[in-house]
């Protein structure tokens, strides 16, 4: 499927259930679509993580965070006879889903944590299972806790700091942010342009740059894209990956195509990054079926990706 010429593959992309799919490569937009003809604000549902990573790393540098090392307890209430433990819980522990919370496969819990009258209360009475940095869980309720950490920590929403430090810089046309007490939700609930979530793709993509001003810190691109944990590598078909924080990771030997990661959001919703070829792919699909996130996956990996960059011969290798 050839990017500068995405319209000719309608028929297809319609029978997909695509809704938008724009290819960035470097400064170059070689391609974009829009099922409606026009691009729209639309649910991130969980790219939200990694946009809400990305705002702990601004954080971090802007001094409101001292490092991911800092336990949770610094920032959030909690009952106290749990203290001993949940201090044993780090910011880094929650970023790369292993704080050791009874949080069964995958994001099972979520509707009645969704359903709960307090959220940040319903994660802490789930039992500690496992010892902090060893066992992966996919957990939504733990990306809360880190939105209250940073809001706490910044003494403002994570949508209105975005918008002072990310989204406002990068000119985003609008953004929304579903929030629970006046906590934005840390698993889900963003809804950007799919031209303004390319751009997220391409700060990261130039090592967190944009316009020549340092928006992010190259040492946070890197620490929070790199594989942390070995996450879902292991998972058939292979949709998902390792994890990093809160960035699913994604190498060569993995997807058969490029070292990558990208953020993976509900029903197959993917803002991508190849680093190394400056690519860029941002595809917003209709929720349908679980399993028919498979089709974002085949365009991304058989399509997309294939038609984008200049994989090496045997003989260059």
């Amino acid at each position: 499927m050839n990017p500068n010429d995405m319209e000719a593959y309608r028929k297809q992309l319609s029978e997909w259930k695509m809704k938008t799919v724009i290819v960035l490569k470097g400064q170059q937009l070689l391609g974009e679509w829009y099922e409606s003809g026009k691009d729209s604000i639309g649910a991130l549902y969980s790219c939200t993580k990694s946009i809400l990573s990305a705002l702990i790393g601004i954080a971090i540098d802007k001094g409101f965070l001292n490092s991911v090392e800092e336990p949770i307890t610094d920032y959030l209430e909690h009952p106290p006879e749990i203290s001993e433990a949940l201090s044993q819980i780090t910011i880094k522990h929650l970023l790369t889903m292993t704080p050791g919370f009874d949080w069964p496969d995958f994001d099972k819990p979520y509707k009645a944590f969704k359903a709960a009258q307090d959220p940040i209360k319903f994660v802490f009475e789930q039992p500690l299972i496992s010892e902090p940095g060893t066992a992966f869980a996919y957990n939504s309720g733990g990306s809360h806790l880190l939105s209250a950490i940073l809001t706490n920590a910044v003494g403002m929403p994570a949508l209105s700091f975005a918008k002072d430090y990310l989204f406002g810089p990068l000119g985003f046309h609008s953004a929304r942010w579903m929030e629970r007490g006046g906590i934005n939700e840390g698993g889900t609930g963003l809804y950007l342009y799919g031209k303004d979530l390319a751009r997220i793709g391409s700060l990261f993509a130039k090592n967190g740059r944009f316009d020549n001003k340092q928006l992010l810190s190259s040492a946070w691109v890197e620490s929070s894209t790199k594989l942390h944990h070995r996450g879902l590598l292991q998972y058939e078909p292979p949709i998902y990956g390792g994890y990093g924080y809160h960035w699913w990771h994604s190498p060569e030997s993995h997807n058969g195509q490029c070292d990558c990661y990208f953020a993976f959001g509900h029903g197959g919703q993917y803002l991508l990054v190849a680093p190394e070829h400056e690519l860029v792919i941002v595809i917003r699909k209709q929720v349908t079926k679980r399993n028919d996130a498979i089709w974002s996956r085949q365009l991304l990996f058989e399509h997309l990706i294939p038609a984008s960059i200049e994989k090496k011969s045997s003989s260059q290798a």
